[in-house]
């Protein structure tokens, strides 16, 4: 059986080169998602005002994470939900709160790495700069400048032989501080007054910010047959992208009378995913439970139907996942080989690294044949480390059945990553019969 909701195709996957592009970082990225709500009918509400139960889409901003929900006609104060949670944040070089250096006649911009990159993808690439303002009245400005501006320089060969045999050894502190121009004179506030003047913002109205590095190479079809997409931040915007564009086809079916809701379809974004998720805009912060719980009492619940309709839900944590390398296939498991283009994986770990069990595997086996969509089973190699995402977070902190999946990809955590043209459209495909419940 299909789902009712209208299918994606190939031009989700164009969308989605339109959506990375624009989103450098998670204030972009979740400014991104709230337009394409609004445009589906869905109106922000603050966290501070009281909120109503009425029918119809919501969102809550908080920093980089955005949570949105859908109510549908008749709904119950206990109605389950149905949750796709995602992450906003990728690894990357942060710009310091002194971020003014340089030595030997080069101006430099002092960065910290954030998550973790693969360091030797972020050199000798030409880099942009974006992220959040905090001005001097308490409001807040995003900054994007998307061209290159800054290039993390790899030492020459010629200075150093043992490149070739020993490899590329990387000192975190001395060897990734980007140059940005010529200059024996640094002066300490250069780089914010460049930023306030790019952004139309008088002298010293700029008085904190949070801003990182990205690539400005626009992502690209790649291959014979086009049949591959090179981007940076599929890690995890892809999902962020697919889940928002799920969550608005929902909606609008349900609003068209196309589609009956069991359940209230959710999308949540989280923020410092790729260091830990401990923070208030993180999956181990409250925000999620405390938007679940609110829509709950204002439907008129109390606590026993919280208690049910948090008993009854199910996530989907989605998060890429490693497609098997044609030259390290070594790495995987002998058994398991997730292909690019082969649809979703399953991410299983039997040490909770992924919180996928086998109801939850039932589950999300149901919503992809609802969605006509194949998926595969990824597991890592006994031998190595196994990763984990939000999953277990959310599982653990509000008690929700969750399951991993995502789109396999390679050279998670570079730069620029790779997956199939095709696997986006199939992702998104599935969240929306998952949501469609």
């Amino acid at each position: 059986m299909s789902s009712t909701v209208a299918r994606f195709d190939r031009g989700h996957t164009d969308d989605l080169m339109t959506f990375l592009a624009a989103s450098p970082s998670p204030y972009h990225a979740v400014a991104n998602a709230a337009e394409r709500l609004e445009k589906a009918g869905f109106r922000q509400v603050a966290e501070t005002d009281a909120w109503d139960g009425t029918a119809g889409g919501r969102y809550v901003l908080r920093g980089g994470a955005i949570v949105a929900w859908y109510v549908p006609e008749g709904a119950e104060p206990h109605t389950p939900f149905r949750i796709v949670g995602a992450h906003t944040d990728s690894p990357n070089l942060r710009v310091k709160p002194l971020p003014d250096s340089g030595a030997h006649g080069w101006r430099q911009v002092a960065v910290e790495i954030y998550g973790g990159p693969l360091l030797n993808s972020w050199l000798d690439r030409d880099l942009g700069l974006a992220g959040r303002l905090s001005l001097r009245d308490g409001s807040t400005r995003l900054v994007n400048i998307d061209r290159p501006l800054l290039r993390v320089p790899q030492l020459a060969i010629h200075l150093d032989r043992s490149v070739s045999s020993e490899g590329l050894k990387l000192d975190k502190q001395r060897h990734l501080q980007p140059i940005w121009g010529l200059g024996n004179d640094v002066r300490d506030g250069d780089l914010i007054s460049f930023l306030e003047r790019e952004s139309g913002l008088a002298a010293g109205d700029v008085t904190g910010w949070d801003l990182m590095t990205h690539s400005v190479e626009a992502p690209a079809y790649l291959g014979r047959d086009k049949e591959l997409v090179a981007g940076p931040r599929m890690d995890n915007l892809l999902s962020v992208h697919a889940a928002t564009a799920a969550l608005v086809a929902i909606a609008t079916a349900e609003a068209a009378g196309d589609v009956t809701l069991p359940c209230i379809p959710v999308l949540a974004a989280f923020d410092h995913e790729e260091n830990g998720s401990q923070s208030d805009t993180g999956a181990d912060g409250p925000l999620l439970g405390s938007v679940l719980e609110r829509s709950v009492f204002a439907r008129g619940g109390a606590y026993e139907d919280r208690a049910r309709a948090f008993a009854g839900s199910v996530c989907l944590s989605s998060d890429t996942g490693h497609a098997v390398h044609p030259n390290y296939a070594e790495r995987h498991d002998p058994t398991h080989h997730p292909r690019a283009g082969g649809g979703p994986i399953l991410k299983v770990n039997v040490n909770n690294r992924y919180a996928t069990d086998g109801a939850g595997r039932a589950v999300f086996a149901a919503a992809c044949d609802r969605a006509g969509v194949p998926f595969q089973s990824f597991v890592s190699n006994n031998s190595m480390p196994c990763g984990t995402t939000i999953g277990p977070i959310t599982a653990a902190r509000h008690g929700i059945k969750t399951v991993d999946i995502g789109v396999a990809i390679l050279s998670m955590h570079s730069a620029r990553e790779l997956c199939a043209a095709d696997d986006p459209y199939l992702l998104a495909n599935s969240l929306a019969a998952f949501l469609e419940g």
